[in-house]
């Protein structure tokens, strides 16, 4: 499904990383961030709309801009719900938690570092590292996987070509100045995407006849007649938002930046930033609706994932330099997940593992750790090719699931008082060993019921440890 010739694809790919490394250089040379406050954490002082662009930017991984347009393609109105809602609801959420750990731990830089003090415990600390760790990893691998299959299918440069360039870039710039690099950067992919988008989307519906025509696919190629159809949101909705919700709880992305935002501002920052996520998927779903008309023309090649319905309905109704635009696109959303990953892998290091004694080695090491987590996700993502009926979805699997296992311990960690450590550190085991081989099983057999019981239970062995056992007085 080449669209893009391999030699504008490489053009593309030289611009794109020159406009980033300028753009970085150009603001680190007046900013204050070779301390560890500055290069970790912008000094605390990112204002919300900064701030709440970074964290709507740094939600949209680039496959995701493909999955929205894909629901909304196959469940109509109830599959855009379902995707956007829980997306939606996963950053507003920390509009409470990020003012209630700021209080708790003003000078904080992870979440590992406070449920450690919090609890007064090793163990606990070192069974969230794992999870929070291993996160930012599949974020790295998935990104690259993910993300780069798609180009190479749009360009026709091979995977592992395509995965060490978009690494490159992305590291490159982010080793310059750390987390004002992921920001200064996030607010231009969020222009870049809300510009492209603003031009190409309604481009192509009036291409493809207009609002008549995109209120015929309304309901997906599988005519889901109701937003609120039962079926699609077991089957569909239920999981989603488990793995949605305690993806960005247990991601350090966004509590590295609930201590970077000015304290003050921080409810306004994570309202903008969910509502700013919510506009991307909303708009690119007019493409799938599109696709989804029967009088459409819109037909995915043979062989092509259905993920790929969006940028085939550009192809197919605009000319072929609007493709090149609508990769660029996806360039800007793969790469502020990407460059997110690599900081907030960085802080967790420097805070948690090596904890330097000066600035120059805090920054130092914390460059260290980005080439580290780099290096890593791409191995991972080298090696996801070839090991059989392994890739995308079964990632998201293990790394949201993973999450799902600490999210009730780390939401009661911020409000109850008199939380068990035991309680803690037995209730997350039990979900890692016993909840996360059933879910995985039943994704295996692809059993529905036993996908969403499995889900549950992972979210309910955890909370019963928790509130049940008795803390130590």
């Amino acid at each position: 499904m080449e669209l893009i010739s391999q030699p504008i694809g490489y053009l593309m790919l030289a611009l794109f990383a020159l406009a980033m490394v300028s753009i970085t250089y150009s603001f680190a040379r007046w900013k204050s961030w070779d301390t560890k406050d500055g290069f970790l954490l912008a000094n605390r002082n990112l204002g919300w709309q900064l701030g709440g662009t970074s964290i709507a930017a740094s939600w949209i991984w680039a496959p995701a801009l493909f999955v929205s347009i894909q629901m909304a393609y196959q469940k109509g109105l109830a599959g855009i719900f379902w995707f956007t809602a829980p997306n939606v609801l996963a950053l507003a959420i920390f509009a409470f938690l990020a003012p209630r750990i700021r209080k708790l731990l003003p000078d904080g830089y992870t979440f590992p570092q406070f449920i450690k003090q919090r609890l007064g415990s090793e163990r606990v600390h070192k069974v969230f590292l794992l999870p929070y760790f291993f996160y930012q990893l599949m974020s790295v691998t998935v990104q690259l996987y993910a993300g780069g299959s798609l180009l190479s299918l749009l360009t026709g440069i091979s995977l592992n070509i395509l995965m060490p360039v978009l690494l490159f870039i992305a590291l490159t710039y982010t080793l310059i100045s750390g987390l004002v690099a992921t920001v200064v950067t996030d607010f231009v992919h969020m222009l870049m995407i809300f510009v492209i988008g603003g031009i190409i989307v309604p481009w192509t519906c009036t291409a493809g006849g207009g609002p008549a025509a995109i209120a015929q696919g309304v309901h997906g190629i599988e005519g889901v007649q109701s937003i609120f159809d039962p079926q699609v949101a077991f089957s569909f909705g239920i999981v989603t938002s488990i793995g949605l919700i305690s993806g960005a709880i247990c991601d350090q992305q966004y509590w590295q930046r609930s201590f970077a935002i000015k304290q003050e501002q921080l409810v306004k920052a994570f309202i903008f930033g969910s509502l700013l996520f919510g506009v991307v998927p909303i708009g690119v779903s007019a493409l799938g609706f599109l696709a989804a008309n029967p009088t459409s023309g819109v037909k995915l090649p043979i062989g092509a994932d259905a993920s790929l319905i969006g940028v085939q309905t550009v192809a197919h109704l605009l000319p072929g330099w609007a493709v090149v635009l609508f990769v660029v696109m996806v360039l800007g959303a793969l790469s502020s997940a990407l460059d997110s990953g690599l900081c907030a892998t960085s802080t967790l290091w420097v805070t948690d593992v090596y904890k330097p004694k000066s600035n120059v080695d805090a920054v130092k090491s914390a460059r260290l750790a980005m080439i580290g987590i780099a290096l890593a996700g791409l191995l991972v993502a080298l090696a996801v090719q070839y090991i059989p009926g392994f890739g995308l979805k079964q990632l998201w699997w293990v790394f949201n699931t993973i999450s799902a296992c600490v999210v009730v311990p780390t939401i009661l960690s911020l409000y109850k008082d008199n939380l068990s450590e035991a309680g803690v550190f037995w209730g997350v085991l039990a979900a890692f060993f016993v909840g996360l081989p059933l879910f995985i099983y039943s994704n295996v057999v692809d059993k529905p019921v036993w996908i969403v019981a499995s889900s549950l239970f992972i979210i309910g062995i955890s909370t019963l440890f928790c509130l049940f056992w008795r803390a130590k007085k």
